[in-house]
């Protein structure tokens, strides 16, 4: 689309139906995590089983991601989101329809595979379709809705589930799914489909990618759970994704017509801004996962509760996306991402300061800074890596740039897991050393407890008092480990700021346009 060629109603139909599916591919991990509870009962599964349901997902999104640039050259934009759209929607009503844990977790595999081409082709057409004078407002749009939908997910997946059923997590998609391929396939036509790359198409690249990066997510997913490498299937994906991901980019740096554009990372910007989308990942991600682990487990909120919480941080996207849109065509991109790197790391920090009594109204103004923060790193990161690709490179350049954000969701949250069960089990130990018989401030609360108990009912007070005591040193020894790990996320921030003064300033009128 050139600065000549104006834009209709059709264009902007297309789109915005474009963005839509995009919305429900992001929303349907997090609205299906608040609800995973009432799935496990309703398929009768145990808690690690059940584990599967959101693995089986994201192992295989994780896949399609990269392999979108090629699958829209060769099939063109419209007919791969069609597709996809139809698919995801297909699968999400079998989804619902799932009576046992091994039929959920194919389809939830085929829905997360199918739909994971949304993402990216969305990125691709925002650069394609639309002049430079446009763009920042069109990444607004795009950026406000990446990042609200990780944001509603859990209070719309604990409002139908509670009103309704878990079957309505995935029955939700339907009329939306269908809305948005209809429109998709009659309004989108900006490019044409070269068939010719589909009997050229690298079957062997593409299983050393499914291996490369299925095991990496298999090992990010499960190897908290199950100890690491102390566990010989983590042990035997992590060779096994090595071994995959060194014969992958060989194979991908020698290919003239590779099946992933690697050779995009020649380009400063792009290379550099896929770094700061994995440690957005981190922070997107991780913050969505630590705060309701926080809010469930220590205050005990149940997941509309908990989706109540994390709403304000979408409130205040919603708000701050037109201000970050104004302000990106006034000031040097980069250092609209270095404000925003730093916001957010303030954010961790200030939300680091948790009790056992920190709820709601207690987290709201940490929450809602890291919505703040999170428009100002999403628009010019976004502009900066894609903005100074030529036209030929942005669809694979997208496929891989999303890829590093999801990666950097995966490799955080696996890490912040990791580190919070550790941290819990340090300050568990401090804090048990400092409730033992010979501190006489625990003896005493030791001693009222019993009394209570006693009082409330009588036998074994005493074993109860100390089982009490025990799990209130539990709770304040979780409340100090996601403290820590709060910390450590906002250090990532922190850290990853100089990268955006090493990037090249992009030409306003600069990247995929004509």
């Amino acid at each position: 689309m050139t600065e000549g060629r104006p834009l209709t109603w059709r264009h902007w139909v297309g789109f915005m139906s474009m963005v839509l599916g995009m919305f429900m591919s992001i929303l349907d991990i997090q609205i299906v995590s608040a609800s995973i509870s009432e799935i496990q009962a309703g398929l009768s599964a145990s808690a690690d089983e059940v584990a599967w349901v959101q693995t089986s997902y994201l192992v295989a999104e994780i896949v399609m991601v990269p392999l979108t640039g090629f699958l829209s050259r060769a099939l063109s934009t419209r007919v791969l989101f069609t597709i996809s759209a139809l698919g995801f929607t297909l699968f999400s009503v079998l989804c619902a329809s799932a009576t046992s844990l091994p039929e959920m977790i194919l389809w939830r595999a085929l829905q997360g595979f199918i739909g994971g081409a949304m993402f990216p082709t969305v990125f691709s057409t925002a650069f394609l379709m639309f002049p430079p004078s446009r763009r920042t407002q069109i990444m607004v749009l795009v950026s406000l809705t990446a990042t609200l939908a990780p944001t509603i997910g859990p209070t719309l997946g604990g409002w139908l589930t509670s009103s309704f059923s878990w079957h309505w997590v995935f029955l939700i998609n339907l009329p939306f799914g269908l809305v948005a391929a209809g429109c998709v396939w009659s309004f989108i036509d900006i490019d044409r489909p070269d068939r010719a790359l589909l009997r050229r198409f690298d079957y062997l690249g593409l299983v050393f990618l499914a291996a490369f990066l299925g095991s990496l997510e298999y090992v990010l997913e499960e190897g908290n759970r199950n100890d690491w490498f102390a566990d010989d299937s983590i042990a035997i994906f992590a060779i096994v994704s090595a071994v995959a991901a060194v014969l992958f980019f060989h194979r991908m740096l020698r290919s003239a017509d590779p099946l992933v554009g690697v050779r995009a990372l020649g380009n400063r910007n792009f290379a550099l801004g896929c770094l700061c989308s994995g440690v957005i990942g981190v922070g997107l991600y991780g913050s969505v996962y630590l705060v309701p682990l926080f809010l469930g487990q220590v205050r005990g909120y149940d997941s509309f509760e908990i989706g109540k919480a994390m709403l304000v941080t979408g409130v205040v996207m919603f708000f701050t996306g037109p201000i970050a849109g104004i302000i990106s065509g006034k000031v040097d991109m980069r250092r609209m991402a270095a404000f925003g790197m730093l916001c957010f790391g303030i954010s961790c920090w200030w939300l680091a300061h948790l009790t056992s009594l920190s709820g709601t109204w207690e987290i709201m103004a940490a929450q809602g800074m890291r919505g703040f923060a999170l428009m100002f790193l999403f628009l010019p990161i976004n502009q900066i890596s894609l903005g100074t690709l030529p036209p030929e490179a942005l669809k694979n350049a997208s496929g891989l740039y999303n890829l590093m954000r999801n990666l950097g969701g995966a490799i955080g949250i696996a890490t912040l897991g990791t580190l919070a069960t550790t941290r819990t089990a340090v300050h568990s130990l401090h804090l048990h050393e400092q409730v033992g018989w010979g501190r006489p401030a625990a003896t005493l609360a030791l001693t009222h407890l019993t009394q209570t108990l006693t009082a409330a009912k009588a036998g074994a007070a005493h074993l109860a008092a100390l089982r009490r005591l025990a799990l209130l040193v539990q709770r304040e020894a979780m409340t100090l480990a996601y403290n820590d790990v709060l910390l450590v996320m906002g250090f990532c921030f922190f850290a990853a700021l100089p990268l955006t003064f090493l990037m090249v300033r992009p030409r306003m009128a600069g990247g995929g346009g004509h």
